[in-house]
């Protein structure tokens, strides 16, 4: 049986991926008075005067929604919020297995921002944190960004800063085994849609001062027609040269090529003409630029996609789960860009430097490290940046996240 199979005889034999189980014994007269009536109003008094308390009284203190419209699902396209539902189903998962957060699939029957934003703002009191997920580009930076205003939890767009994290940690990692700095070393981001331009924000949050974006009409530069709101952004924090040209042009002498564009655009002689001990990802799915071997082949030193059945996968699964733990761990109001590089250099720190391969600059995703790292991260980056309700010991979040995944496990 392929994995295709499995998929649909698994969801077949279980109607889905998630269930909703209870926390608490229900067998008797007491069991009912105490969960429900009349027991359940004096929890409901206590929020009233305090709405903080609904963190600690109910299920919303663990909650994620994980919200779309269908519109950008990966390798799919606009599919469709019923259609949507599996991949927000099997995220919610993830959520659980990699991080013991519950979340729930929220899929919109609306591709009108003002709507999904709105439908979001009301949700509010019952989630901790909404993840983002498959909204269409340029929509989804208006979505984020108003909902980012409004709300007083973390909002989070996993395509764009989830992509992102995980990209340029494994960035970081591969300059590291190259011995380059990621001030000086040519970066180039090949796709510069929601995540191309996430990655490259980060790139540079993270010190690089040598970073060209490229799209499909060439390299961006401050000033170039046709940007929307956030490539303008980038153009102006990027490309200080101000070169202009194509991928082919751009690519040379190139130390790093990230791609989050299309299957086969990164050829043997785009890599070749990179400089010494090139840094290739390929990370467009499900085909990626360029596949492990023939970048090898065309001489690059380091080379990552987003499949699982090569080295060095460029994987989310590493990022959010242990951001929205951490995040909601302290209570966080948002996820702000330190929280992000926070995150970054914790997963890509995993590996000791004496450790690192051109097989493996960056961790797996079943590693059991991850989660608590970047859980204790980004809660030190929140509680530092003055956006965390609580304050708790960040290595009492690492703990806490590593003992509850155990736990998980071990069902």
């Amino acid at each position: 049986m392929t994995i295709l199979e499995k998929a649909i005889s698994l969801r077949k034999k279980h109607k889905g991926m998630l269930e909703v189980a209870a926390k608490a014994t229900l067998a008797n007269r007491e069991d009912l008075s105490v969960i429900y009536t009349p027991g359940v109003a004096e929890p409901c008094k206590l929020i009233k005067q305090d709405k903080d308390l609904s963190f600690d009284l109910t299920c919303r203190g663990n909650m994620v929604a994980v919200v779309t419209d269908g519109t950008r699902v990966l390798g799919l396209g606009d599919i469709g919020p019923e259609a949507a539902l599996p991949v927000m189903e099997g995220k919610s998962v993830l959520f659980k297995v990699f991080g013991d957060v519950d979340a729930v699939p929220i899929c919109l029957d609306t591709k009108d921002p003002a709507k999904i934003i709105e439908t979001v703002r009301l949700l509010q009191p019952t989630f901790a944190g909404i993840n983002l997920e498959d909204l269409s580009s340029p929509k989804c930076y208006d979505i984020e960004d108003e909902l980012k205003k409004i709300m007083d939890i973390p909002v989070f767009h996993d395509d764009q800063h989830g992509t992102a994290i995980a990209a340029v940690s494994a960035l970081i990692g591969a300059l590291r085994f190259v011995k380059k700095d990621i001030k000086t070393a040519k970066i180039v981001v090949n796709g510069a849609g929601a995540a191309g331009s996430a990655i490259g924000r980060l790139i540079v949050s993270a010190g690089a001062q040598n970073l060209i974006m490229v799209d499909v009409n060439g390299a961006l530069y401050d000033g170039m027609p046709g940007l929307n709101r956030i490539q303008e952004q980038l153009a102006k924090n990027s490309n200080k040269n101000q070169q202009k040209g194509n991928l082919v042009e751009i690519a040379k002498g190139a130390d790093a090529l990230l791609g989050v564009s299309g299957p086969g655009l990164f050829t043997k002689e785009i890599i070749a003409s990179m400089g010494k001990d090139a840094i290739v990802f390929g990370m467009a799915n499900p085909v990626p630029e360029t596949n492990y071997q023939d970048a090898k082949a065309a001489g690059a030193k380091v080379v990552g996609t987003g499949r699982s059945d090569s080295p060095n996968q460029v994987n989310n699964v590493t990022v959010f789960p242990g951001v929205f733990r951490g995040a909601i761990d302290v209570r966080a109001k948002q996820i702000n860009e330190e929280m992000k590089v926070a995150a970054t250099y914790a997963i890509a720190d995993l590996i000791r430097p004496e450790e690192l391969r051109e097989d493996y600059i960056v961790v797996d995703a079943f590693d059991p490290r991850v989660a608590p790292a970047v859980a204790a991260a980004v809660a030190k980056a929140a509680m530092e940046t003055g956006v965390a309700r609580i304050q708790v010991d960040p290595e009492t979040v690492r703990a806490n996240t590593a003992a509850r995944i155990k736990r998980n496990q071990e069902r």
